[in-house]
């Protein structure tokens, strides 16, 4: 079964329609630089109000020590994700299982990126987009690059959405899925308001992750032996 985080998650009434429409994990993102920073009073009502077995992933981008530490010293964090430059001696350096997100570049090899991090818990293979956020773009990439020989579970990222998260995970076949900006509102033009989730997209990608599993379950099955 395809796992499946919702991230950036800045709302408490967010995180629960995300766990009432069947998500493995929350992702809270603690980067100054993105409009879905959530603030820490904010991640404590969330974390405080989740029931057991779905897993809290805090999110950094080239953070400070210190600031992991002292985010850590207040939240129960399952998982810390980090989306920058961070080299794995740093990743490992909190006694927290990590996942260190993949920037899906032009002409970069992925499965030699990722493997700097073999201790990783999980790579996550996310879109490049040079000038925007370093997660969270609304922007795919070609999936058919995801190493399929992958070392460590592997986290599909990156402009999915209800409507082609199921091409995806035949494409890729990730061990989850990572979702933000596929499930936002939108403002009057269509875009997506950064950092507020839309229940109905929510629970629309869960869906479209749990009919696509099954499709799949459905194909080993009738395979000829």
């Amino acid at each position: 079964m395809t796992r499946i985080k919702v991230c950036g998650l800045t709302r408490l009434a967010d995180a629960r329609a995300a766990v009432d429409a069947g998500a493995d994990a929350i992702g809270l993102n603690f980067w100054p630089g993105t409009p879905r920073r959530v603030e820490l009073a904010a991640a404590e009502a969330i974390v405080a109000a989740l029931p057991p077995f779905v897993s809290v992933v805090g999110l950094f981008v080239d953070p400070d020590a210190a600031a992991v530490r002292a985010t850590m010293a207040t939240l129960r964090l399952d998982y810390l994700q980090f989306h920058g430059a961070e080299r794995a001696e740093f990743c490992r350096a909190f006694g927290l299982r990590y996942l260190k997100a993949i920037p899906a570049e032009e002409g970069v090899d992925l499965l030699e990126s990722a493997s700097a991090f073999p201790d990783a818990a999980g790579w996550i293979f996310d879109a490049h987009v040079p000038g925007d956020l370093p997660g969270g773009t609304g922007q795919r990439f070609d999936w058919a690059r995801v190493p399929r020989d992958a070392a460590r579970p592997v986290i599909l990222s990156g402009g999915l959405d209800a409507d082609n998260v199921a091409a995806a995970i035949a494409m890729a076949a990730p061990q989850a899925v990572d979702v933000s900006s596929g499930v936002e509102a939108r403002d009057e033009a269509g875009r997506a308001r950064r950092g507020i989730k839309d229940p109905v997209r929510i629970r629309a990608f869960i869906e479209a992750v749990r009919d696509a599993d099954a499709r799949r379950d459905n194909d080993v099955q009738v395979r000829p032996a």
